[in-house]
């Protein structure tokens, strides 16, 4: 697993996809942290991929490396309200500082994919490295 978390904190941007209305949603998103074999992200509550989340808290997340590497992680979503875990993220992503400020903002939720399945995979003809967690 330590070999996604690598990868993805050195690519954090990618796309998270939701169901809304029983139609896939997937947009622009960035990884943040991994904490105890946990991977996190942070999202406002004031959004409506929260509510998604909240109603089917099942998610999938995918980046690409500019070598044309690709992370697929796929699993059960937790909310967390850890005020160190939001600092941190604060104290390492400026973009997340800019819009929330502090750890102790009300919009500002975290959650992760607790458990589930992790992939890497390439165009070299070899299977993709598959990951439980």
């Amino acid at each position: 697993m330590q070999e996604i978390i690598d990868f993805l904190t050195a690519n954090a941007n990618g796309c998270l996809a939701t169901v809304s209305e029983g139609k896939p949603r997937v947009r622009p998103w960035m990884f943040a942290h991994a904490h105890k074999g946990k991977l996190y992200f942070g999202t406002s509550n004031k959004k409506s991929v929260f509510q998604q989340l909240k109603t089917l808290p099942y998610v999938e997340f995918t980046s690409t490396s500019p070598a044309l590497v690709t992370a697929r992680v796929r699993g059960t979503v937790e909310f967390t309200g850890d005020r160190e875990l939001k600092k941190k993220i604060l104290d390492t992503h400026e973009m997340v500082r800019s819009i929330y400020q502090s750890p102790d903002n009300p919009e500002f939720e975290l959650f992760c994919i607790a458990s589930g399945e992790a992939s890497l995979s390439d165009f070299s003809g070899q299977p993709p490295k598959v990951f439980k967690f």
